[in-house]
């Protein structure tokens, strides 16, 4: 239990169920998953360079890389018929044991010297079959036991979990990397969730603040990512035309679409590049790869935190300059400078992307129809569930024929011209009263909460 004391120094709208109930029983649990996670951005890929054969190092990673995040995008619409309508606390189960069963095989395979890169990537595959849904139970979880006026706030502690797990897990993964073999470390990772799942075995009836729920696809995260959605409709098909129909009549949010999604895609490449850049092209270990992800963990808190300065600008050139600013945070890893100097571009690149899931999300929350928000959000989760995993698999082909150094500085120059485009369409599209023209959001309300960060291959908003 939370001491009176301390549940005093804890901010108003987090009390009431932090206090009590099923959602802070299963926090710590769930927090203990997202740390597992984060570790993976690491271990994931730094295994998959072990396990490669000479010379094929940037395509397996590419490809573990996929395979640890885009099954999800096929299991959430494929297994929607058997999972649709489950409570939020069985899919969370169901979830975190099959990733806690898939990547436990990993350490056992390779203990029994079984361990090879095809049943490595489908271990992988196999882990993340439900992971879009378990994703999105978290945030079905919030609605099914909270009340409307607490349910920011959760989303809010649900978020910053998986921006601390970015910033802690690489750092950890890096540090135990130089004392276990990375086998184990994936064996945490799945450890992790075989807690979650006890946890969730046993946290008892949700309730329900409002009905039953159910949870929907998610893009998550994180991070990022990056937020589930729940879908409380009475049919998949027509609930998934519905989504489709509301998308189809406001351009806005078509756009904001395409321009996230390109912004994913080219976010791709970096979780493969970035590896083989630390270990081929700087010659270091994973301590150094950790360190690059823990900056942009940290850049990216900073950032999302500083949201409220944008909140007064024009929304949509501002999105436009967070995608140009991140590309331009890439470039210096195409100087043949110290370590240093890229690791402070990454960092910077963090910064001017923490901004944009709040950003994004306050537009789609904006022109949605409030009866279908939730299911716009879940259909724009399986689209963006596929953006950075293709990325991943087509960076992992260009960089084992490039080199690492000019595919990351690619990235950027890519993100600059997706962004220029997008702004010069705009330009020539853009009516008198297309949308609103600047964030809205009330300072009170938490801005780095509506997606989480992208870990080992996950969506990012």
């Amino acid at each position: 239990m939370i001491s009176a004391r301390l549940l005093r120094r804890i901010p108003q709208g987090y009390r009431p169920f932090l206090a009590r109930g099923p959602f802070r029983r299963l926090l710590p649990a769930l927090a203990l998953s997202d740390l597992g996670d984060g570790m993976s951005v690491v271990v994931v890929a730094w295994l998959a360079l072990q396990l490669a054969p000479p010379g094929a190092g940037g395509l397996l990673v590419g490809v573990a890389v996929a395979c640890y995040v885009l099954p999800g995008a096929v299991g959430g619409p494929l297994l929607g018929r058997w999972l649709h309508g489950l409570p939020a606390r069985r899919l969370i189960r169901a979830d975190a044991w099959t990733r806690a069963v898939f990547l436990g095989c990993v350490p056992l395979a390779w203990a029994l010297g079984v361990l090879g890169p095809a049943l490595y990537v489908a271990l992988l595959a196999g882990s993340s079959v439900l992971h879009a849904w378990g994703g999105g139970a978290k945030y079905a979880l919030v609605a099914e036991v909270l009340p409307g006026g607490q349910r920011l706030a959760a989303n809010a502690l649900l978020g910053t979990s998986a921006w601390v797990a970015m910033i802690a897990g690489p750092m950890l993964a890096g540090a135990l990397a130089g004392v276990v073999a990375t086998p184990w470390l994936i064996g945490l990772d799945a450890l992790s969730f075989a807690v979650l799942a006890v946890r969730a075995g046993g946290a008892g009836s949700t309730g329900s603040a409002r009905g039953t729920g159910h949870a929907g696809a998610s893009d998550q995260g994180g991070a990022s990512d990056r937020g589930g959605a729940s879908d409380r409709g009475d049919g998949d098909g027509g609930r998934a035309g519905e989504g489709l129909r509301v998308l189809r009549s406001r351009p806005e949010l078509l756009g904001l679409l395409a321009l996230t999604w390109l912004f994913n895609l080219f976010y791709g490449p970096v979780e493969v590049a970035l590896p083989l850049f630390v270990g081929h092209e700087l010659k270091a270990d994973p301590g150094l790869l950790g360190l690059y992800w823990a900056a942009f963990g940290i850049g990216a808190v900073v950032g999302a935190l500083g949201v409220g300065v944008l909140r007064r600008l024009p929304l949509w050139p501002v999105l436009f300059g967070i995608v140009a600013g991140h590309g331009l945070a890439m470039l210096p890893f195409g100087l043949h400078g110290p370590a240093a100097l890229s690791v402070a571009g990454f960092a910077l690149a963090g910064v001017v992307y923490g901004p944009y899931s709040a950003l994004a999300f306050s537009l789609f929350q904006d022109l949605t129809p409030p009866a279908a928000l939730t299911t716009v959000l879940a259909l724009r989760a399986s689209v963006l569930l596929t953006a950075a995993p293709l990325g991943a698999a087509l960076g992992g082909a260009v960089t084992g024929a490039l080199g690492p150094r000019p595919v990351l500085a690619g990235t950027g120059v890519a993100m600059i011209a997706v962004a220029g485009g997008a702004a010069l369409l705009r330009a020539r599209r853009a009516g008198p009263a297309q949308g609103p023209k600047s964030v809205t959001r009330s300072p009170s309300q938490p801005s780095s909460a509506s997606q989480s960060p992208s870990p080992a291959g996950t969506v990012r908003e």
